[in-house]
């Protein structure tokens, strides 16, 4: 007899109003592989959300799944706090040789709390650490996690409002574009750092994603990112990249920063770094930056050695030369051809993003939502981002087969058809 619930019953009795990706997919879900989420009828969807960029390699990839499982059945550690482990050395070595090295970078690891917003909080108190200044900057429809200190950096207002006190120690500036293609943002950003009566405390940290994921895929020009980080040197400012989502292959290449001449102070990476979903968030940081004192920042799960275990499998498994960035980059401009078909139906429509880290902005939050949730009658899971979640984004993992992630795209493109061939008829 099985024991797998058929219902969402329980979910909606039992578990927090705060849930909040399953009200838009009303099914159970009882197994995974590769792109596709089986549910308890049976029926597979296609997946593009990926546990929102948490499984870049795909569901329980099996050369992952294998080394778990050899490590489970030979009684490895399975939770070490920040003890040496053969699994954590393993992980270190290969991260240092296959993605550190061959960019120069010189960065300590330093292994958080399991979650971005961790890891986010971490880097901060590094940088006011490191300084001895308190002020971060941050940018408009940034998100950097719901923790308190994440979430002062954090723009959207309706997680703001969530913390229930005043948010502080952060100063807002306009991000890329957020003026208009006319203005360049940083204009104000060097003009406030170089006037002593701007009302602007001099920064510790100038925090930023390079495409803004929750933001709706706002993607900053390489120009603009480069000039951050000079005016970040001019100034002592501490950079730090928030990868979390935009990292591990995600817009390109390992890092969303890589080719662009740029070396953060910090970086910040969670969500796929694990490889296989497993709870994981990890700093870089500068050594000359590494100030913080034995578990002056901490968290008992930082020793997850089954997520080092994985970890190590994927870097080796797809970063070991270039054949999976030409992947990526290959199945990129799939996915932008299929997003060239749903913006011509909606009229203003417009692409944003950068690798497989793309959408479509339609407009509105209501026909977005309309076309996601079309899609996944229809057997796709995509959601939607931006700050009225007009945004339909794209989260596929980077190992989708060519095939699959056509019939996601035309899954998608029916549904956008349907929506808005309803919407004309009864505006007519």
């Amino acid at each position: 007899m099985s024991t797998k619930p058929s219902n969402i019953s329980v979910f909606k009795r039992r578990e927090s109003e705060a849930r909040s990706y399953c009200r838009g997919f009303d099914t159970v879900f009882t197994s995974a592989s590769g792109s596709e989420m089986t549910d308890a009828s049976g029926r597979s969807y296609v997946d593009f959300l990926a546990g929102c960029s948490s499984l870049n390699y795909g569901h329980n990839d099996p050369d992952m799944k294998a080394a778990l499982i050899d490590h489970l059945q030979a009684d490895g550690v399975a939770h070490g706090l920040d003890m040496h482990t053969d699994a954590k050395a393993a992980f270190l070595d290969a991260f240092c040789t296959r993605i550190l090295a061959p960019r120069s970078m010189d960065h300590k690891v330093m292994f958080t709390g399991p979650t971005g917003a961790n890891a986010v909080e971490a880097a901060m108190k590094i940088a006011r650490k490191s300084t001895g200044r308190t002020n971060i900057v941050a940018f408009t429809n940034g998100f950097h996690g719901v923790t308190q200190g994440a979430l002062a950096a954090t723009g959207n207002g309706y997680h703001r409002g969530g913390a229930g006190t005043t948010l502080h120690g952060v100063t807002r500036m306009p991000y890329d574009g957020y003026m208009g293609d006319a203005f360049d943002t940083l204009d104000l950003l060097e003009a406030m750092l170089t006037d002593n009566s701007s009302g602007l405390d001099m920064p510790a940290a100038i925090l930023l994603e390079t495409v803004q994921g929750e933001g709706g895929l706002n993607t900053a020009r390489p120009d603009w990112l480069k000039r951050v980080a000079q005016l970040a040197r001019d100034h002592g400012i501490l950079l730090i990249v928030d990868d979390i989502q935009a990292g591990c292959g995600r817009t390109g290449s390992f890092f969303s920063f890589d080719g662009l001449d740029i070396v953060p102070d910090i970086v910040t990476l969670a969500k796929s770094v694990s490889g296989f979903g497993l709870p994981m968030g990890l700093v870089l940081v500068r050594p000359d930056h590494d100030v913080m004192g034995p578990a002056e920042h901490n968290g008992t799960f930082r020793g997850n050695t089954h997520a080092f275990i994985t970890a190590r499998v994927a870097i080796e498994k797809f970063w070991a030369d270039d054949t999976f960035r030409s992947d990526i980059e290959r199945r990129s401009g799939i996915v932008e051809d299929g997003l060239k078909l749903i913006a011509a139906m909606v009229p203003g429509a417009r692409l944003k993003g950068r690798g497989m880290m793309r959408g479509v902005d339609v407009g509105s939050g209501d026909l977005a939502g309309e076309i996601c949730a079309r899609a996944f009658q229809k057997g796709l899971i995509v959601e939607t981002s931006g700050p009225d979640d007009e945004v339909v984004k794209i989260l596929a993992p980077l190992t989708t087969p060519d095939a699959t992630l056509r019939k996601g795209l035309n899954i998608l493109a029916d549904a956008a058809r349907d929506v808005v061939g309803q919407s004309r008829i009864a505006a007519e």
